[in-house]
Formats: structure tokens, sequence, C-alpha cells
């Protein structure tokens, strides 16, 4: 699943478009990403589940953070204003201090510099946000229909109920993102953020 999203951000050329504005080569924006997507999608799937209305709400929130224009503003030539990306990384992490250990487990696993990844987080959360919100309005039924938002976090949400199914499966995005096999990932990546504090 997280490897889908960094094909589709490749494809849509967003992942070019961020390594000439980084000034890093494609290679190390798609591993950059790849090292970022799993904490993002579990911030959007945490947003999703604590929403009276499910992915129909977080398919709201995408609208009032910006919507499809988020993906556009990181695809187009000129800088990207990323206080729109740093907007969605506080609905979905809560806390900077969240951000930057995300970057920092990142930069663990990818071997890339934190502050780079630093940078790279609010254009993936755009790039992804976007590309979710494009899904989620091409899509009349976005629960049932699959394809929308629904789809993209439905492979999520549906295999952390069978968490233990994810982990025999060995690569659902659920395991990746669930540490500790609680069921919630994001509370791994708030602890390493405590850690981080202390």
């Amino acid at each position: 699943m997280g490897m889908q999203i960094t094909d589709i951000l490749a494809q849509m050329g967003g992942l070019k478009s961020m390594a000439q504005e980084l000034g890093v080569s494609e290679n190390q924006a798609a591993s950059g990403a790849a090292a970022l997507l799993p904490a993002i999608m579990g911030g959007f799937k945490r947003q999703a589940q604590s929403h009276p209305s499910g992915v129909d709400g977080l398919g709201g929130l995408l609208g009032q953070l910006g919507g499809g224009g988020l993906l556009d503003a990181v695809l187009a030539p000129q800088q990207t204003d990323v206080s729109q990306g740093d907007n969605i990384l506080g609905q979905i992490f809560g806390s900077k201090d969240v951000s930057r250990a995300v970057a920092q487990k990142a930069a663990a696993q990818s071997g890339l510099d934190s502050s780079l990844l630093k940078k790279m987080l609010p254009m993936v959360a755009m790039m992804v946000a976007g590309h979710m919100s494009k899904q989620h309005a091409g899509s009349a039924e976005p629960a049932s229909a699959g394809g929308g938002l629904g789809g993209l976090l439905g492979g999520v949400l549906g295999g952390q109920r069978a968490s233990t199914g994810a982990k025999q499966q060995g690569g659902g995005l659920a395991s990746l993102l669930d540490m500790d096999g609680d069921g919630n990932p994001l509370d791994d990546i708030l602890r390493l953020a405590g850690k981080a504090l202390h």
C-alpha cells in the first residue's frame, strides 16, 4: 500500500517536482517519501477513525485544508508554499514534535538527512492529501466505491482490524504502521516523539 502511493506520486510527477525543489535526486525523493508515507497515512487514518463521519469527514477536512489544489501546488513549477502542508501535519500529528520524530525515524530508515526529510514531510503530506481529495471528489460513493478515499484508507483500516492477518501478509500498511502490534500505529510514533522530548 505504501509503495502503491509512492508509485502514484512518481507517475504524477510529484517526486520529480519535490526533488527539483529540494535539490536532490528523484531516487532520494522516492526513498524519503517511502519512509515518510507510513506515518502520514497513519495520521490520516487516525483522523478518519476519530471523525464521527469517518472517511467522508476526512474528505471534508481535506477540502478545508486545500483539497486537490494541494497536489497542484506541489506539481507547479514555482516553489511550493509548504504552510498548507504544515497545516495538514498539524491536523494529523497534532504537534511539531511528532513531525520531528517522524522525520528522525524516516532518516534512520532511508539514510537521508533528517533536515531534508523535515522539508519533504509537508510536501508529501500535501501530495497525498491532494491526491486523496481528487479521488474523494471523483467517486460519488467514496466509502463503497473502493476507488476513492475510502479505498485508499480502507486497505489500512480494514487491515488493522485483522492486524494478525496483516502481519502474516507481512507487507500491509497496517503492519508497517503498527510497530508494537496493538492496532494503533500512531501511538508508537507519539511515544517516539515523547522519548525525543525527554
